[in-house]
């Protein structure tokens, strides 16, 4: 049984940086896309970035191009996460995708497998 564990976050002031990690444990993630999604409270979970299991390509959803960056090594998934500001207050989840496919993709439900998150919140 695979399981996904994330791990970092906490308390950051606007302008600060964190660093949030995905364990996997049992069978290798290493042939899956993965993503990271976010939900505040009271909205819905939203995409935020995702990496390709081959050839490397990421996604970032808009507002965190250029500030997040998302990596990944054979037993770990990465979200280093800079310029943090109070809209990006939430629990972080990382997910495994449902297939092998390459594409990425964006929605939550085009992934099988979650974390059970962890909060990062953003002071002003």
């Amino acid at each position: 049984q695979v399981q996904l564990v994330e791990s970092g976050g906490g308390l950051v002031q606007a302008g600060g940086s964190a660093s949030l990690s995905c364990a996997a444990s049992g069978r290798t993630f290493s042939t899956y896309n993965m993503g990271w999604f976010r939900q505040a409270p009271g909205k819905e979970r939203e995409f935020v970035a995702a990496i390709s299991w081959i050839g490397g390509r990421k996604a970032y959803e808009d507002s965190v191009k250029g500030r997040f960056t998302i990596s990944r090594d054979s037993a770990n998934l990465y979200l280093q996460m800079n310029s943090l500001n109070p809209e990006d207050t939430a629990v972080y989840y990382c997910a495994r995708g449902k297939t092998h496919n390459t594409d990425i993709a964006t929605g939550p439900g085009e992934y099988d497998l979650w974390g059970q998150g962890t909060q990062v919140t953003v002071s002003s």
